[in-house]
């Protein structure tokens, strides 16, 4: 095997103060010069989940980069999740059944386990195998579902925990039990996909018409029309965005066709509590709910009941979230309330308002998107942090001046300019503090000091961006490189 030998130095410049103008895309250089590159992946005997596809992709991918750097973070990154993160076996009836650990974390969070498996449902038609874990994790989130609509993350069984003093609703099943809307939009765009790709309707069985009722109640439960609703949370905690004020009820809401989410998809709470990019993504995905329902369940009336509470929250939208920015122009708002009051930020967490086009929430040419994307990254985003080493979106998870891979990965997936897709993946190449993988984030001016090593959905979104860039025609942008 040919030994190619690498190693990192970065450089860097500051960008000029950002405007709503066309930014420098060459502001950021990287050099790398020789150092050594060895597979960061399992021994084979090790890994848990293998996948000829899988394998066979990259192989492929490898002898199509001619960057070797990226050919090498790619082969370590795709596989991430099946390698480290994926436990599957059958049920008491026979029927698939995969739980997914987050990475360092040993719990199954409903959002990051249908983000982490997305990316290998394209594979799914050439290899059962692949196909029978695919149809696993669905099958095991929509049980989740069925256990505790209000929870996000979820215990291999009924085990308990370290949150398990919170004040909620806790049942032992439950990892974490934060309420965000993502938590029940991932599983259906999973399974929807996969339907469409496999044309598998094995899935779509009891299990998930019980969830989907869940779902529904949920989702109009904390539309708040009718009172608070059953969910409310509180945590002795020292850090603000881990406890819910109120009495876990969070700041109030004017009821309005929104839904509330208490928290967002970084685990962080709302401020105020109609989370404007989850409920596009409550939209997208009650009508990808309808479409199952009428199809494989033939079941036309909770079709229509999907449909007409996507319409309210999409009109709720247009009305609520749409805030005249003095300098942008048209932007959609971070968190509304109702009442008037917008919280005009970004986080690196999908959904975000910058990922809007890469779930599909709204078309990338969308003028109120495109003003929004802007917005969030510049410097009037507060969650937008520039240093010598990179620059991107962050959050109050993790603090100032922490930039999250994700949001760079999501800029380069909802770009049409081949300079700042260049620069996104220059970026996430020269911030992987020499480890061949991604983190969950990096210091602007040090990619060296970053954190959780071990995150499977920011590695796994970075092979699914390469494989999407490599489909879309930039071979010849990433072999520039």
């Amino acid at each position: 095997m040919r030994r190619i030998i690498i190693a990192l130095a970065i450089s860097g410049a500051l960008f000029a103060s950002c405007t709503a103008e066309k930014p420098d895309y060459n502001a950021y250089t990287y050099t790398f010069t020789e150092r050594e590159f060895n597979s960061q992946r399992p021994a084979p005997q090790d890994r848990l989940f293998t996948s000829e596809a899988v394998e066979n992709k990259i192989k492929e991918v490898q002898g199509l980069l001619t960057n070797p750097r990226l050919a090498w973070m790619f082969a370590n990154c795709f596989p991430n999740t099946l390698d480290t993160t994926v436990h599957y076996r059958e049920d008491e009836d026979g029927l698939p059944d995969t739980f997914v650990y987050t990475g360092d974390i040993h719990a199954m969070w409903l959002r990051d386990s249908g983000a982490q498996v997305w990316p290998y449902i394209q594979l799914a038609d050439s290899d059962m195998k692949l196909r029978h874990m695919l149809a696993g994790v669905i099958r095991r989130q929509f049980k989740c579902i069925n256990i505790d609509p209000y929870a996000n993350a979820f215990n291999d069984g009924p085990t308990g925990g370290n949150w398990m003093s919170d004040m909620t609703d806790m049942n032992p099943n439950d990892h974490e039990r934060k309420w965000e809307i993502d938590s029940q939009c991932y599983p259906i765009r999973l399974a929807y996909e996969y339907w469409k790709q496999t044309d598998d309707e094995s899935v779509f069985d009891e299990n998930w018409t019980n969830a989907i009722r869940k779902i529904l109640d949920t989702l109009k439960e904390q539309q708040r029309k009718d009172g608070l609703g059953s969910y409310k949370f509180m945590r002795r905690t020292e850090r603000q965005y881990d406890t819910k004020c109120c009495g876990g009820y969070g700041n109030p809401v004017k009821p309005c066709g929104l839904i509330v989410s208490s928290f967002r998809p970084s685990d962080d709470a709302t401020v105020f509590d109609f989370l404007i990019p989850s409920n596009f993504f409550a939209v997208t995905s009650l009508r990808k709910a309808a479409e199952i329902l009428e199809k494989v369940n033939k079941d036309k009336a909770t079709a229509r009941e999907c449909r007409a509470l996507a319409k309210e929250v999409e009109k709720a939208i247009k009305k609520y979230a749409v805030v005249n920015h003095p300098k942008y122009g048209k932007i959609y708002a971070f968190e509304v309330d109702g009442f008037g009051n917008r919280l005009l930020m970004d986080d690196a967490n999908v959904p975000s308002l910058l990922a809007l086009s890469y779930l599909g929430d709204v078309k990338k040419n969308d003028r109120i998107y495109k003003n929004t994307r802007r917005f969030v990254l510049s410097e009037d985003n507060p969650y937008f942090f520039k240093g010598k080493a990179g620059e991107g979106i962050g959050g109050p998870h993790i603090g100032y001046d922490m930039v999250w891979p994700m949001s760079i990965m999501m800029r380069a997936f909802t770009s049409s300019d081949d300079a700042e897709i260049k620069m996104c993946i220059n970026m996430l190449m020269g911030t992987d503090a020499d480890t061949g993988f991604m983190h969950e984030s990096f210091h602007k001016d040090n990619p060296y000091k970053f954190t959780r090593k071990w995150f499977a959905w920011q590695n796994t979104l970075f092979g699914e961006l390469i494989l999407k860039l490599i489909d879309d025609g930039k071979l010849s942008l990433l072999n520039s490189l």
